[in-house]
């Protein structure tokens, strides 16, 4: 879209069935509509005010998956009407590098294939999930995070194995809806990237959820038969689930775009070096999205490829660095900016202002009182170095904190929050309990 409203003539290829890409059909949009469905059943199992209509529920996993799913068209729906508003050819089937300004578009049960060439070709072909050759993926027990979404089943139990952003979303959804889970982390924590406090705070709600969380484990061999899944550690432990969901890396997704005919190499993960500007190592061929790794988020996806379009029309690029991280737990977390431990290591003179969603009223109005607002700032200036959330609405809540440190000089200061009145009851008025909090430890009232 960049792209055209910069004066560029655009086309998209796209496979069969799968516009919007994997963040519409198998990641984001499918996953967290799993989450917000199971996170309504928990409110209707647990909330006192329900019990006088029935007894909790138990609600099959397939019915919950049938609800999420219907979120899916709505969102091809707009990629198709604003491609067809700016008149965006979309060319369905798998494109491959002829040459470096031409790609071939072949089709699916013996179509014709099409040959299209461009002055810039961008690859945003996205990631799909790491699978090991000594695992059985065939096996109707054993998933992976894109297949998970077609179960038609509800296991009892399921071994997780990686507690990366995906397993400890899938760990707590299926918690939610009654499954034992076995969680398996091959390091120490939960999420290191996260602030620790915040990272624990996530061990402990899984561990209060039923989670078994397993630190420091690595797979040695997987079996799987008509009734059950065992898991092998090298630790020595065997662990048995009736479904195994497989969650440990993404591959990129170019080892079928014939990269070595036009002198460009992915490496072992299948992902692409970018400068800047999201310019590959060929002239004219730049890289967008989960392809070039790190963050790997839809939101600095989107930003990346507005960043690229701009730069090849010859504007100005902002490159994505600092992307709040949003992470779709029971409840959810996001962050951004610098954790405790970085701001430590960097001996960075800095204070820590709490707010407790339980003693905030809209939090105690909607029942979901767990959680906390945390400011990380400079003692010195008042410069807001970090926001970290963990709770209802983290991810909404997260923009104020990015509002705030995006300003230049002394805009950026914790003393924001209580300069300006904040609407009464909210989430965000958070910021005001968190901002007193830390001015007060701090002493500089």
């Amino acid at each position: 879209m960049s792209a055209v409203k910069s004066g560029l003539k655009v086309a998209i290829v796209e496979r069969p069935q799968m516009l919007g890409g994997n963040c519409a059909h198998k990641g984001t949009i499918p996953s967290k509509s799993l989450r917000h469905a199971v996170k309504q059943i928990i409110r209707y199992n647990t909330h006192p005010l329900f019990r006088n209509i029935g007894e909790p529920k138990w609600v099959p996993f397939p019915a919950v998956l049938n609800s999420a799913n219907k979120v899916i068209p709505k969102q091809v729906e707009n990629s198709a009407s604003r491609y067809a508003r700016n008149r965006i050819r979309v060319h369905t089937g798998d494109a491959t590098f002829v040459t470096a300004n031409r790609v071939q578009v072949t089709q699916e049960k013996g179509g014709v294939n099409e040959f299209i060439t461009a002055t810039n070709i961008i690859i945003a072909t996205g990631s799909r999930p790491y699978r090991p050759v000594d695992v059985n993926f065939n096996h109707p027990r054993v998933y992976d995070s894109d297949t998970i979404l077609t179960m038609q089943h509800t296991p009892r139990s399921m071994i997780i194995y990686g507690a990366g952003v995906i397993g400890c979303e899938y760990a707590s959804i299926f918690s939610g809806l009654g499954v034992k889970v076995d969680l398996i982390n091959s390091r120490e924590q939960l999420l290191s990237f996260l602030d620790d406090e915040i990272s624990d705070a996530l061990s402990y709600h899984l561990r209060d959820g039923g989670v078994t969380v397993r630190h420091c484990e690595e797979y040695a061999s997987v079996e799987a038969d008509g009734k059950s899944v065992t898991m092998h550690l090298k630790s020595g432990k065997r662990i048995t689930a009736d479904a195994l969901l497989w969650s440990n890396g993404r591959t990129g997704n170019t080892d079928t775009l014939n990269l070595e005919e036009i002198g460009l190499q992915a490496d072992h993960r299948g992902q692409l070096s970018v400068s800047e500007r999201y310019e590959t190592e060929v002239p004219g061929i730049y890289a967008v999205g989960d392809v070039i790794g790190w963050p790997s988020l839809a939101s600095a996806s989107y930003d990346q490829g507005r960043a690229c379009a701009r730069g090849i029309a010859g504007l100005s690029v902002r490159a994505v660095d600092n992307a709040p991280t949003g992470i779709y737990t029971l409840p959810e977390i996001s962050s951004i900016g610098k954790t405790e431990r970085e701001l430590t290591e960097a001996k960075v003179p800095y204070e820590v202002g709490r707010a407790f969603f339980k003693n905030t009223a809209r939090a105690q109005i909607s029942g979901e009182d767990v959680g906390m607002l945390k400011i990380l700032f400079r003692v010195d200036t008042l410069e807001i170095l970090g926001v970290h959330c963990f709770g209802a609405e983290a991810s909404e809540i997260i923009h104020i904190g990015e509002a705030i440190m995006s300003q230049p000089g002394e805009g950026n200061s914790i003393k924001f929050f209580v300069k300006n009145t904040f609407n009464y009851p909210t989430m965000a008025e958070a910021y005001r309990s968190a901002a007193l909090n830390g001015l007060n430890r701090a002493r500089r009232f």
